[in-house]
């Protein structure tokens, strides 16, 4: 089944009701989780959001993905920049920079009160499920913010000279190393979030997302921790994933480069097959659309890039009367779904 929306700036009928649950990483999904905040019920939205990009720098607990989400939902994030606070000023960089202290990850001083704060109360025995459940409340994000583990988990990009943590490879190497493989260190021992097992399982799921987030490095990670793929395919809901491509080129971050590198073809095939056993059906953009063809499940065709709010909210709508019209399937394990535990 391949459907096309033929005026893809207006947007689709309003979202059906029932509960829905997202699987994002950083800015991409982020802007799609914005849509589907404002049009799914108060409420009746859970984030599941990948925290494998979380590291320690200079003694505080980072969370880049989720503080990325926790900003665009309260409408705190900057849209210029892409990332961080807006109206963010840069006095403790600068400061460091004096002192010549350890300075290529750059923390604003307005988002290092969230990091310090966080730390703080991890310390004192919090899990991150709730320090960021309290964060989201208090900035005002009426969807449920759930970090996909409250366990160490830490993606690892392996290279031509080695491996590198996520973002010594994503921040401080800016993505330029060939990357050979992606592993995910502590997988096997991390527990699922049991907010997050408890929405797979609730009977009242009508739609299961995966954000236009980097495959690898953002949805991977929460697909390899134990048990979650398997809930995910024992869920009754129709699960979309909306493509990171358009025009088979990301819209932002290395996805492409990645795939290319991976030997993986650039393109909605590439995506689709990454993700085999585990989608119902898949979001391509309109460019893209000589590809739905040959992709072998369900797809909608439409304009995915999104530059507005009203970009952000027309797209959530059509993803989700697009999971709504699908007959689920029977999902099997197909080559290439175990790509999830691990990249080599």
């Amino acid at each position: 089944m391949t459907t096309i929306s033929p005026h893809p700036s207006t947007p689709a009928d309003t979202a059906p009701a029932g509960r829905v649950l997202a699987l994002c990483g950083g800015v991409g999904g982020a802007k799609l989780a914005l849509g589907l905040q404002s049009v799914v019920a108060p409420g009746q939205l859970t984030l599941a959001v990948n925290t494998g990009d979380d590291f320690e720098f200079l003694g505080l607990h980072i969370s880049p993905d989720l503080d990325t989400v926790l900003y665009t939902l309260a409408g705190l994030n900057d849209t210029a920049r892409g990332w961080g606070r807006a109206d963010e000023t840069w006095n403790f960089m600068a400061t460091l920079r004096e002192l010549g202290a350890e300075d290529w990850f750059s923390l604003g001083d307005r988002d290092l009160a969230v990091h310090l704060e966080r730390t703080r109360r991890l310390r004192a025995g919090e899990t991150l499920t709730d320090v960021m459940g309290d964060l989201a409340r208090r900035t005002g994000v009426n969807a449920r913010l759930l970090p996909m583990t409250d366990s160490p988990l830490r993606t690892v990009v392996h290279t031509p000279a080695g491996e590198l943590p996520f973002q010594h490879y994503f921040v401080k190497h800016r993505c330029e190393p060939v990357v050979t493989g992606i592993s995910f260190a502590g997988a096997s021992q991390a527990v699922a979030n049991p907010a997050l097992r408890q929405a797979l399982a609730d009977p009242g799921l009508t739609a299961i997302v995966v954000c236009p987030s980097n495959p690898f490095l953002s949805i991977d990670p929460i697909l390899s921790v134990r048990g979650l793929r398997a809930a995910l395919q024992d869920s009754m809901a129709p699960i979309v994933v909306v493509s990171p491509l358009v025009g088979g080129q990301a819209v932002k971050g290395p996805t492409a480069k990645i795939m290319g590198e991976l030997g993986l073809d650039v393109n909605s095939q590439g995506i689709a097959e990454h993700y085999a056993g585990l989608i119902d059906g898949m979001v391509i953009d309109t460019s893209d659309a000589a590809d739905a063809a040959g992709l072998g499940i369900p797809v909608h065709v439409t304009r995915t890039l999104m530059r507005s709010t009203e970009d952000k909210c027309s797209l959530a709508r059509e993803v989700l009367a697009f999971a709504a019209s699908m007959r689920l399937p029977s999902r099997t394990e197909a080559p290439g779904a175990s790509l999830c535990k691990e990249v080599r």
